[in-house]
């Protein structure tokens, strides 16, 4: 009888999370909708960390219509203290009967616990509808709550003939309109943008999510050796707004370090070689609580992420145009390389879209044991 009801109102649920995607920093996106007698009587989307979760907005917009009602919320309902009470005991306040939930608390520390408690005081709990797409909402906060490290994508737009750019190096503009405006709602959906210091010193890029709205705008990050970065570049300017924070090592001069922390840089130490410690930058990183990172410039840096495993998600963006040109800039993703076909990293989960005439590949690495 509940059957797809369920559905469509957990559906439901998903698109108020997805309509905080970006907004809620290191934390999950959670939807929730409240449902008696066949009327929606309550909405909820978690928007801000620290501020109301879902649930709490749901029963707050519902009052005394909360009870004998059934919730639909994309993520368990929280067990424990945190920045705001949990949403498990308000929902049993609240005279909640039922509780439909798409996925548990990827928390080891936490999985399980808001459920059975509210199935203790006597709710009928049931788990697992539309699971996988609520985790793929929150595919960054699954990885980052249990590794502490952020999870990266790598972007990379290229021609047919894997071009980045003229035989010139004339880059404006390889995709269309509508890829374009995809790659900003990816930033805004990050908590950092990352890019290599060539990148910053051939095209002095800003790093901004730009769109129809005001976004919450990502952390840049800059890997820099050597703090190259030009003084004048954008990625320096507006700190208050939106920081950067330059990855560095050991070797790069201390003079230049002083003067980029005196105008509010942030620059990490990673390791005491020649180049960043990548795998070092991303903990480091973690620990800032940067839990989603969205990587888009940089061969060499690319194939470094790659080769260290440190990719969870690539996006393949293609024109189709042919450019040509032996000088022409390649779609780099640079590292050694390996010796047979059946060694090479696949990509599983593939999923092809298109945005105006252009094709997007969006898949997940599988790196060989």
């Amino acid at each position: 009888m509940h059957v797809m009801n369920d559905e469509a109102y957990m559906r439901l649920a998903l698109q108020m999370a997805e309509s905080a995607l970006g907004q809620t920093g290191i934390n999950p996106v959670v939807g929730c909708v409240l449902v008696k007698e066949g009327r929606i009587v309550g909405m909820g989307a978690h928007l801000k960390r620290g501020h109301g979760h879902a649930e709490v907005l749901a029963l707050q917009m519902a009052g005394e219509e909360a009870k004998g009602s059934t919730a639909y919320v994309t993520l368990e309902p929280c067990s424990h203290f945190g920045k705001t009470p949990p949403c498990s005991d308000r929902l049993i306040e609240a005279g909640v009967t039922r509780v439909v939930v798409a996925g548990t608390d990827p928390n080891p520390q936490v999985a399980g616990t808001g459920i059975a408690k509210l199935r203790a005081h006597g709710i009928d709990v049931s788990v697992g509808l539309l699971g996988e797409e609520a985790s793929v909402m929150n595919e960054a906060f699954n990885k980052y709550i249990v590794t502490r490290m952020p999870f990266v994508t790598l972007k990379t737009a290229s021609t047919l003939d894997g071009r980045i750019a003229s035989k010139t190096g004339d880059s404006k503009w390889i995709t269309s309109p509508a890829s374009r405006a995809f790659v900003h709602t990816l930033r805004h959906r990050h908590q950092g943008i990352m890019v290599g210091v060539d990148t910053v010193i051939a095209d002095d890029p800003r790093l901004s999510a730009r769109g129809d709205v005001p976004a919450v705008q990502p952390v840049r990050i800059i890997a820099d050796s050597r703090l190259r970065v030009p003084l004048g570049a954008q990625v320096l300017t507006e700190q208050d707004r939106q920081p950067t924070i330059l990855l560095a090592t050991a070797q790069a001069p201390a003079e230049r370090r002083a003067a980029l922390e005196a105008r509010g840089i942030t620059v990490l130490t990673c390791g005491d070689g020649p180049q960043v410690d990548l795998t070092l930058a991303m903990r480091q990183l973690g620990e800032r609580e940067i839990g989603s990172i969205l990587l888009e410039g940089g061969g060499k840096l690319s194939g470094a992420m790659l080769e260290r495993r440190l990719l969870d998600k690539l996006v393949l963006m293609f024109a189709p145009k042919i450019i040509g040109g032996g000088q022409a800039a390649p779609m780099n993703i640079t590292f050694e390389g390996f010796a047979k076909m059946d060694e090479a990293i696949t990509l599983d989960r593939l999923k092809v879209e298109q945005f105006g005439p252009d094709v997007c590949l969006t898949g997940y690495p599988v790196y060989q044991s």
